[in-house]
């Protein structure tokens, strides 16, 4: 069974920074593509950042040059770096893996999400 467990969300005042870490455990043989969405109350879910398994990356306009996506392969970890944070930034970030599991298959996985809100 595979785990992706968000941490590092919360408040923040705009302007500010905060980083977010998406750990992968269980029973996996490799990692290739990783992600972070977003969702926004009353929105649809979009795509923030993506990096392949290489580190190559691709961001939503609205974050590019903000934010910086980041993984660490040997320890199955993803990153999220946030900074000048504003207020539509606002949402439930939650992170996404395509995972060869040890025991044969390939699926997306999703972790539970972590709540970030931008407020003065």
């Amino acid at each position: 069974q595979v785990q992706l467990v968000e941490s590092g969300g919360g408040l923040v005042q705009p302007g500010g920074s905060l980083r977010l870490s998406c750990a992968v455990s269980g029973s996996i043989f490799s990692i290739y593509g990783m992600g972070w969405y977003r969702q926004a109350p009353g929105k649809q879910r979009e795509l923030v950042a993506y990096i392949t398994s290489g580190g190559s990356t691709n961001y939503a306009a609205s974050v590019k040059g903000r934010f910086t996506i980041s993984r660490i392969n040997a320890k199955n970890t993803l990153y999220l770096q946030m900074n000048s944070l504003k207020p539509d930034d606002t949402a439930v970030y939650s992170c996404n893996a395509d995972i060869v599991e040890r025991l044969g298959g390939r699926m997306y996985h999703w972790g539970q999400g972590t709540q970030v809100t931008v407020s003065s």
